[in-house]
Parts: structure tokens; C-alpha cells; sequence
């Protein structure tokens, strides 16, 4: 089989790993071609305190994408959209997509929301409504919980208003495959899950971040399936500290690992079927136990391998922030950091993902079948 192609269109910064820094290098460790188009050109991510750069214009990705067509270049069968600061370049990426979704019918595109976190936009609010018109255009979507709050407006805060921000982005936005990662496990979500999703109960004192995958995949279609999604879902440690570009990693993992046509599902509960995926196979990362091929989606096999590698690549790279000299593993302090600059930016480019380092982990080489974080299926998701 043919490598496949990726479009990237997302932020560049310089030094550090968010963006396209964090997405384009595990694509093409995974044995993808990827196109790269930058929507923001900056000397390092925001979280430094100071930075240099520009923007791209919504005239300058017209002209490149113009010139690309008119070459022959636009090849890509996958897209990837990450952070695009405001509503006139995001229209032009909206023209992109809608030709491409023209001209490639087998598309795939993830669109990743970028729009803010942890209750606060980092782009012009104008960009909402357009992300709302491009949702229906998506093959997957990864927003973090805000921002299905924001794409939805509801505010999630009970398991009725999750199913209703779900119901919204498969039934009215046409949304066939959302993966929300990075959710906290507050005590209402803990309280609804079963048993096999739960943190270990060795790990009860940890805390854990909540990842859920919902995939149309055919139900509410089958009168024999009448919820509007199955649902899998996972929980991981929760790492201290803060880290840059992890939906970015997360998003790429997602992408790289997807494949719609080929089921990871058995058509009886005796077979031992297990995925032929491309990517996996030149990647060495493994196929999942014969039990698990059932009840997998191709979104929750994806999601898995994602959740996995980059939990592992965080891991790699919180151990080697550990190592380094005491005076850049200070702890943030918006008062110290405002007296000393260099405190923050030594705090920061201390816990840059250990994309290069962790090659092997993108690879998935020495990973098997029981170190993966497998979804689980949540069967009584809709009936809670």
C-alpha cells in the first residue's frame, strides 16, 4: 500500500514542540508524507512569557494554496487542523478543506478546535461560529472539554449535559467520530463510570485525567443499536506540572492510527479477527488482544494507541525535567516569575515534549498488546 499524504495546517513556532513542532515529526516517524503549512510563524508557544513572530494572512494561505493546486500538489487523502488564530485565515482553511473534501472523497480530516482551555479563549472569538460551519466537514474532531463546551453551548456538569454536548456534535453538527481528551475525573463522572474504566484501586489517592471516544460508526442507524453513538472511554495519571503541546501530539496519534475501512470488530463474539492496519505494521505497534477486537472501534483503537504513546511520551519527558538543575524545576510563581523572566522561561523549556528522545515510543517499537491503555467500552453511556 502507498504511503499516505497529510496535510498540516497549524501553528510553527522555533524552539519547542507545539503545533506542527509536536504533530509533523511523529506523522513521519509513523511512515506518513506530510505537507506543511504554517499559520503562525513564532519564535516559541506563548507559555514563555515573551515571543517574536507574525501570523499568516488570509491572503498569503490563499496564494499558497492557490499555487499548489495549480501544480498538482494538493495530494493529500488526510487533513490535520491545529491552531488558527483568527476568523479570515480560518476561512480560508474552510476553502481548503471543502476542496479537497471535493476532489478526495475518502478524505479524512481531524479538526482540532484549537480555541482555548481550562475556561479561557486564546483566539479571537470570531473564529467560533466558523469552526461550527466546519464541523460537519470533519471524519474526527479532538476538542478538549471547554471547547465542546464552547462548540455546543452547554455547560457540561452532570452526565445529562455530556450526553446532550455529544447528541449535539453527532446529530446536528454531523460529527461522525469526537474524541475528548485530557477531561477531569470530577466526582460526578467518577461516580458514573463502570466498573472496568475505573482507575486502578491501587491508584485511588492519584488523581486521573478522563479520555472518551464517541463513534457513530453505524448506531442509532441499526434498530438493533438505538443510541446515537457507542462510547469507550480511559483513564490516565495525571503528570504534575504543566506541559505544552499534548493535544497537538494527541491529535496526530489519533489521525496517524485511524482507519474507517478497516474493522477491528469480529462479526461473531467466537471470532479472533484482529486489525490489518498499514501504520501498524510498519510501525511495529500491536494489534490489540482477540478479546478486545469486538467491542473496538476503529476510533477506540486509535484513541488507545494515542492515549498510550503520548502518556508514555509525557512520562519520558517529565523524568527528564526531574533530572535537571534545581534552578530550572522551580515551581510557578506569578510574582517570582514577574521579578525574574528567565525563572519562567528555564521552568519552561525544561518540560518541552521529548519528541526525539521518544522516537521509539511513536514507533511503538518494544510496545505490546498489554501495555497499551485499551478502551473500554461503556455500554450504558446512553442509559445513565
Amino acid at each position: 500500500m502507498p504511503h499516505e499524504r497529510i496535510l498540516s495546517i497549524q501553528s510553527h513556532v522555533v524552539f519547542g514542540y507545539v503545533g506542527g513542532k509536536a504533530a509533523v515529526f511523529p506523522l513521519q516517524c509513523l511512515g506518513y508524507n506530510v505537507d506543511v503549512i504554517n499559520t503562525v510563524n513564532f519564535s516559541n508557544h506563548s507559555g514563555y512569557g515573551r515571543m517574536g513572530g507574525t501570523k499568516t494572512t488570509a491572503t498569503e494561505l490563499d496564494a499558497m494554496f492557490g499555487a499548489l493546486q495549480q501544480n498538482g500538489l494538493l495530494m493529500s487523502n488526510r487533513l490535520l487542523t491545529g491552531y488558527i488564530p483568527g476568523a479570515e485565515a480560518l476561512f480560508a482553511v474552510e476553502r481548503i478543506a471543502n476542496k479537497l473534501k471535493k476532489e478526495e472523497q475518502c478524505l479524512i480530516y481531524l479538526l482540532d478546535p484549537v480555541m482555548g482551555d481550562a475556561g479561557k479563549l486564546y483566539v479571537a472569538p470570531d473564529v467560533i461560529p466558523v469552526y461550527r460551519r466546519m464541523l460537519p466537514l470533519a471524519s474526527i474532531i479532538t476538542p478538549n472539554w471547554f471547547e465542546v463546551e464552547v462548540l455546543t453551548e452547554v455547560s457540561i456538569k452532570d452526565m445529562a449535559s455530556l450526553q446532550q454536548a455529544l447528541r449535539i456534535l453527532h446529530a446536528k453538527y454531523h460529527v461522525p467520530n469526537v474524541v475528548i481528551s485530557s477531561i477531569p475525573l470530577k466526582p460526578w463522572l467518577l461516580a458514573a463510570l463502570p466498573p472496568p474504566i475505573l482507575p486502578p484501586i491501587s491508584s485511588e489517592e492519584s488523581e486521573h485525567l478522563f479520555c472518551l471516544a464517541s463513534s457513530t460508526n453505524g448506531a442509532g442507524e441499526d434498530p438493533g443499536c438505538p443510541h446515537p453513538s457507542r462510547v469507550h472511554a480511559a483513564c490516565v495519571p495525571l503528570l504534575p506540572g504543566y506541559f505544552s503541546g499534548v493535544g497537538d501530539l494527541f491529535s496526530a496519534l489519533v489521525l496517524a492510527h485511524f482507519h474507517p475501512h478497516i474493522s477491528n470488530q469480529s462479526s461473531s463474539p467466537s471470532s479472533t479477527t484482529t486489525p490489518i492496519d498499514p501504520v501498524e505494521q510498519r510501525s511495529q505497534s500491536p494489534r490489540p488482544p482477540p478479546k478486545l477486537t469486538s467491542s473496538l472501534t476503529p476510533l477506540s483503537y486509535a484513541a488507545s494507541l494515542a492515549l498510550t504513546k503520548t502518556h508514555a511520551i509525557l512520562s519520558k519527558t517529565y523524568e527528564q525535567a526531574l533530572s535537571l538543575p534545581e534552578d530550572e524545576r522551580q515551581p510557578s510563581d506569578d510574582e517570582l516569575d514577574a521579578k525574574d523572566l528567565m525563572r519562567k522561561v528555564k521552568r519552561m523549556r525544561g518540560r518541552e515534549l521529548a519528541l526525539v528522545e521518544g522516537q521509539d515510543i511513536i514507533r511503538g517499537i518494544g510496545l505490546n498488546a498489554d501495555a497499551v491503555r485499551w478502551m473500554g467500552e461503556w455500554d450504558a453511556f446512553w442509559e445513565s
